[in-house]
């Protein structure tokens, strides 16, 4: 390989990392409300941690995070790179049993946990060893405190693991919901991740200069553009602690004093700011560029937020996990006033990303076809390795495309919806599962959730179906009358998608990716009351 090639070739992320180190040594790469920490001090002290980690932690085998986000926790993660393995965070707000079935699947050597929730991962059955974060930290600053060049080459110990280290290794593994019960731990690896990062910080700009607001948990992947663009750039990721997602002066005050320019966030956090007034009381007007994913942006809340920061780039982010964060993009047109029952286009595939949509006879929707849907399925560098153990699932999602029966091309059928729109750009529809038949109708159910939302005095909608009774319930928040929200949708709703029940709720339930969460509201309606 030429040499200025082989230079540029990026094989895993700790180069990304060890590179912004040698650009900007003494720039904060991550901060959170305690500390912040240089690039050149991240490099030392995760190299310090990997060489502890390296006796407990196989090559390419997972080290599970038991703890809230924060800069030591980085530190750690990125140690646990270093010693040739990888990591997977596990939510310390979900219930014991759940925690307990992500360790069943990841059967990790090591479990890293903090001062706050030691007494909690005590109680979880697990059989390799527990570090404690504060500890390890320690142990890694006492190895440091022995070295006298600011940046020195690896130890032999981490130089090994480096030499047999390949860009097709696992990084990272995030969990989401399975329907049989047992969370799916979806396996990302380096090149997936260094892929996806070359082509996502350029569409934001970022710099040097910038500063991530960082909204979501390490268990969920709207974090990795967060943390990668940053290394990818030498910009810094301000991390917001969660609790301020329930306080919304703190959390205004939180991006203003810290000066954050770019927010990637779940569209509920930008929901809970525009919903609770929070723009009211204080604007973080450094904020120059914005980007949101996760479900279907409500028009009413985007309105919100571009009245406040009219000069910002609003971008709308689509794809599951199972393909490295995102697989489209949509600039938002900066003039344009989207009307309240618009949807938003999900847009066109990043590059290297291979986006389309096959129909239920497994063919090609071809893009010029405006009234064709079909399943959104993703091919490229950007498809995930699989579900971490759990080989059947894998082989039901990611399969061959069935396009192509010259040479193996492996796809994700996401299980979304998708069609055209004029402009040639994708446009989400719903959820395969949430394409219901009523009344001999073909409904889908995010329709009758945009028309909801659509309407004045409503902030969010959920619509779910009863398949047993035959029955559309909705339920939104806000203050709006439900006898006169229900008056309205009868006027405006064919009759076959005028839900049969209406429920108002304070809040909606979130799920721990904080998307809304459709069990708890079934739950909801089956309670006598709701009956």
């Amino acid at each position: 390989m030429n040499q200025s090639v082989k230079d540029n070739y990026i094989h895993n992320i700790l180069e990304l990392l060890e590179r912004s180190a040698e650009r900007f040594p003494d720039r904060p790469a991550f901060g959170d409300p305690e500390k912040d920490i240089t690039f050149r001090e991240l490099v030392r002290k995760a190299r310090a941690a990997g060489e502890l980690l390296a006796a407990d932690v196989p090559s390419e085998s997972p080290v599970a995070f038991y703890l809230e986000k924060s800069v030591d926790a980085v530190t750690a993660m990125f140690g646990a790179v270093y010693a040739g393995g990888f990591y997977s965070f596990i939510d310390v707000r979900q219930p014991a049993a759940r925690a307990q079935k992500v360790l069943d699947v990841l059967e990790p050597a090591v479990l890293i946990t903090d001062e706050e929730n030691v007494e909690k991962a005590e109680e979880l059955s697990f059989g390799g060893r527990r570090i404690l974060l504060k500890d390890l930290l320690e142990q890694a600053g006492k190895i440091l405190s022995g070295q006298e060049e600011p940046l020195p080459p690896l130890s032999p110990v981490l130089a090994r693991i480096r030499s047999v280290m390949t860009d097709t290794a696992p990084l990272y593994v995030n969990f989401t919901s399975g329907s049989t019960g047992t969370p799916k731990g979806v396996a990302v690896c380096h090149r997936s991740v260094i892929e996806f990062i070359a082509h996502f910080a350029p569409l934001f700009q970022v710099t040097e200069e910038d500063i991530f607001g960082n909204q979501a948990p390490f268990d969920f992947d709207v974090s990795v553009k967060d943390i990668y663009s940053g290394l990818y750039t030498g910009a810094k990721v301000q991390i917001i602690p969660r609790e301020y997602f329930s306080n919304p002066t703190q959390l205004m005050d939180y991006l203003c004093e810290k000066k954050t320019t770019i927010l990637i966030w779940a569209v509920s956090a930008m929901c809970f700011v525009s919903i609770m007034n929070a723009l009211d009381y204080r604007i973080p007007e450094t904020v120059r560029a914005v980007g949101f994913s996760g479900e279907v942006m409500p028009i009413k809340q985007l309105k919100v937020w571009k009245k406040y920061l009219p000069d910002a780039m609003y971008v709308n982010l689509y794809g599951p996990t199972e393909i490295t964060c995102n697989c489209t993009y949509y600039v938002l047109d900066p003039g344009k006033e989207y009307g309240l029952e618009e949807v938003i286009p999900a847009g066109t595939a990043f590059e290297n990303e291979k986006v389309f949509l096959l129909n239920e006879e497994n063919q090609e929707v071809d893009p010029s076809d405006l009234s064709g849907e079909g399943e959104i399925c993703v091919g490229g560098t950007c498809v995930a390795l699989g579900y971490y153990r759990d080989p059947e699932r894998t082989a039901a999602a990611f399969v061959q495309n069935p396009l192509n029966d010259r040479y193996p091309e492996r796809i994700y059928r996401t299980g979304d919806i998708g069609r055209y729109d004029a402009d040639g750009n994708l446009v989400y529809v719903s959820r395969k599962d949430f394409q219901i038949k009523h009344l001999g109708h073909r409904i889908e159910l995010g329709e009758v959730e945009a028309d909801t939302m659509a309407r004045d005095g409503v902030s969010r909608a959920c619509c779910i179906y009863d398949v047993k009774k035959k029955r559309l319930i909705l339920f939104y928040t806000g203050e709006r009358d439900k006898k006169d929200l229900e008056k309205e949708l009868r006027e405006i709703l064919p009759p076959f998608m005028v839900p049969n029940k209406t429920i108002r709720l304070e809040e909606m339930p979130l799920n721990k990716n904080g998307k809304i969460d459709r069990h708890a509201l079934e739950a909801i309606y089956q309670k006598p009351s709701g009956k």
